[in-house]
């Protein structure tokens, strides 16, 4: 009995100091290079960020400093459906890694088996003193290891780890876009309040001004057409208010779906003060490939499909199993648990494909094009990353120019509003100047707000194309990391 345990400790040593001394047939994984040379960018749009200069870590959307938005905020961890997609889409990622790494360990089954049989008169080699029937009960154990000389088994699990970590990334995209969806309805939302209260305030003045013609008509100082004119343009900014309304309900009701609510039973209040555009701070173009989950995301399927390369490849040679057996077996006679009754076995087995018409080949080579096209989709995501984050600097940079003369337009057009309606109470002018006046300065005031409002869903943009507040050491590492909701 000595014998055969130091016999079978020696076979199992041997595996695995062979297993150990194993290679792997994947091609040494580089991340696919992309050219980047800050110097080549705008050069008055990416700027170097200084010290401390940090969106906060998830809940960026707090630079804007809105509770109101900052409440409806959390509710897209909580409640969106469709973040709990892509949550359930890791799992199923999480999962599957986690099963492929149980291929590195050994499989041990265990069964039993109770039977009567009756064999043939006539069958082969049958002894004259064999029973025509008899019974067969058996119980045991089987142990399966593949020993994994060419790597394989590792290639796999790294696949599948690598596929788990491109899937939280997904996750992490996911959830930066429903925020940053969120913020840019919200934000759109209270530009149009803005504008809402713009036009309350508008309606009031009208009011007052077709007042003052009715009473000048009264008076037979001013005409009926006066009177006509000053309506209409009451009665118009009253149309324009309506059709706001109307706008700002959609916008309530995207904002009810993202946080997972019945339109029918949200609301939000108008709010009349206006949010300031905050300071975003941009980094240099290099920092950008740590800081966006996408690209995160492309780069662990190109680690994937590097690590499949040597599935395929390990097909060419051998497969290597350790099989191992022991129990007990009898015909129904005795104790079945007792030592005469015992078996055991154990051994290597070997399989090698002699012809597979071309199939090994096929595989390798189909290996290599899903990394190529994994490789593409890398440089891809990287160089959109970085259009999008030059577009909305540009589109940031430009409606702050802009704001800034428009602001200058209003006071003129606020100046000629007053100076028009002084001279029409002194009966200088007719009541078409006022009208003239009156259009301008509602159309300026109307695109200062715009302009506004544009900086501040251009600044959601860039934090969106900036990656918001994560951060590549965000995702998980190994498949069996904790990745939880934060």
């Amino acid at each position: 009995m000595t014998t055969k345990s130091n016999g079978a400790k020696t076979l199992f040593g041997l595996s695995i100091a062979l297993l150990l001394g194993g290679c792997s047939l994947a091609p040494t994984y580089h991340a696919p290079a992309v050219a980047l040379k800050a110097d080549q960018w705008q050069d008055s749009l990416w700027k170097p960020a200084q010290a401390g200069d940090a969106l906060p870590r998830q809940a960026w959307w707090q630079v804007y400093n809105d509770p109101v938005l900052d409440a409806l905020q959390a509710k897209i961890d909580q409640s969106s459906p469709t973040l709990a997609i892509a949550l359930a889409r890791f799992d199923q990622a999480n999962a599957f890694a986690n099963g492929v790494q149980s291929g590195l360990f050994p499989s041990v089954d265990g069964g039993a088996n109770a039977s009567n049989n009756r064999q043939s008169d006539n069958r082969p080699l049958r002894g004259s003193n064999q029973p025509n029937v008899y019974k067969a009960n058996t119980i045991g154990l089987g142990a399966r290891y593949e020993l994994d000389f060419w790597g394989r088994v590792r290639n796999l699990v790294q696949a599948g780890q690598a596929e788990a970590q491109a899937s939280a990334a997904d996750v992490e995209t996911v959830r930066l876009s429903l925020h940053a969806q969120l913020a840019d309805y919200y934000l759109n939302l209270r530009g149009t309040d803005a504008k809402i209260t713009l036009l309350n305030t508008t309606i009031a003045a009208y009011q007052r001004a077709l007042e003052l013609t009715q009473r000048r008509h009264a008076g037979g100082v001013a005409s009926g057409l006066d009177v006509a004119r000053a309506q209409t343009q009451f009665s118009s900014v009253k149309a324009q208010l309506a059709d706001i309304a109307s706008k700002r309900a959609v916008l309530e009701h995207a904002i009810a779906s993202l946080i997972g609510e019945p339109a029918m039973q949200f609301q939000l209040a108008v709010a009349s003060e206006q949010l300031s555009v905050p300071e975003i701070p941009t980094a240099i173009p290099s920092t950008l490939l740590q800081r966006r989950p996408d690209i995160s995301a492309a780069e662990r399927r190109t680690a994937a499909a590097n690590a499949t390369i040597g599935v395929a490849r390990a097909a060419y040679f051998p497969d290597f199993t350790l099989g191992a057996a022991v129990g007990y077996q009898n015909t129904g006679k005795g104790e079945l648990l007792s030592s005469p009754n015992s078996f055991w076995s154990l051994g290597p087995s070997v399989v090698f494909n002699l012809f597979d018409a071309g199939k090994r080949d096929a595989d390798v080579a189909r290996a290599k094009a899903a990394f190529e096209a994994s490789s593409a989709q890398y440089r891809a995501t990287v160089l959109t990353a970085f259009q999008q984050v030059d577009d909305a600097l540009s589109e940031l940079h430009y409606a702050q120019r802009g704001e800034i003369e428009q602001a200058a337009a209003v006071k003129s057009a606020q100046t000629t509003l007053n100076l028009s309606l002084n001279r029409y109470r002194e009966g200088a002018v007719n009541y078409l100047d006022v009208v003239t006046a009156q259009a301008a300065a509602l159309s300026a005031q109307t695109y200062a707000l715009d302009l506004h409002t544009q900086q501040l869903r251009y600044s959601v943009e860039l934090i969106r194309a900036l990656g918001g507040g994560w951060q590549a050491d965000q995702a998980p590492t190994t498949p069996n990391s904790t990745f939880a909701q934060k």
